[in-house]
């Protein structure tokens, strides 16, 4: 490609994003700062929250949405609500068990081209523009992370919790998967593969658990919080 049309194609592109910045961009900046208000208003009075994960595609029938509906349901008996993403699967299944046993059950919804409708099982649900700002406030209001199967936004939302506690940017909560069969094979790749090419430290594997019942996963929120080994306030 020659010069002249490399120069064209620069001129076009930057006169779009020059256009599109002047007529949105400091318009944005307002709607960010107003939906950061809004939530954070709202979730300072939600109380000591456990963060549960999961897939959307999980259905009823599935031991892990009924796995994770007695764990959100045993941990409103210890004074705990829970937040998740306010959609199916996963979701509603922790909704769904805090809800019907009369606790605290917060969702965060956000709208996606598929998937995610906000489930009913929510005592206050916040309705979000942004997926950063969504993400600020699951860590930010959470003493506590359950992970169960999921795919890519599971995962992502299971390593930046791990990143952001293992590079000290969060307080360090309690980080558990749940379902050992699922988590396993990722577990053994993390060992042999980023620990033994040096990529993370043997103390970065520490800062999460696996287990299969919701009692185990109980028993761990507990026992962190009742040592006063985790730290419920955050900087996120």
């Amino acid at each position: 490609m020659d010069s002249e049309k490399k120069m064209d194609i620069k001129r076009h592109v930057m006169g779009t994003r020059l256009h599109d910045f002047t007529k949105e961009e400091p318009w944005r900046i307002f709607r960010i700062m107003a939906e950061f208000v809004d939530s954070f208003e709202t979730m300072s009075y939600q109380g000591p929250l456990i963060t549960i994960f999961g897939s959307a595609r999980t259905k009823p029938e599935n031991p892990y949405y009924q796995n994770a509906e007695q764990l959100a349901a045993k941990l409103v008996e210890y004074g705990y609500g829970i937040l998740t993403g306010g959609g199916p699967g996963i979701m509603e299944a922790a909704n769904k068990g805090a809800y019907e046993a009369g606790g605290v059950s917060v969702g965060l919804n956000i709208e996606l081209p598929m998937e995610q409708n906000a489930n009913k099982f929510q005592t206050k649900g916040i309705d979000f523009r942004y997926f950063f700002i969504r993400k600020v406030c699951f860590l930010k209001y959470t003493v506590g992370v359950v992970v169960y199967p999921g795919g890519f936004g599971t995962l992502d939302e299971f390593f930046e919790v791990v990143t952001l506690i293992q590079t000290e940017k969060v307080n360090r909560v309690p980080i558990i998967l749940v379902g050992k069969k699922f988590w396993d094979p990722m577990v053994m790749w993390m060992r042999e593969t980023l620990l033994e090419h040096h990529m993370i430290s043997i103390s970065d594997m520490e800062l999460f658990k696996v287990v299969d019942s919701a009692d185990e996963a109980l028993k761990i929120i507990v026992e962190a919080h009742k040592h006063g080994i985790m730290n419920t306030v955050k900087d996120v």
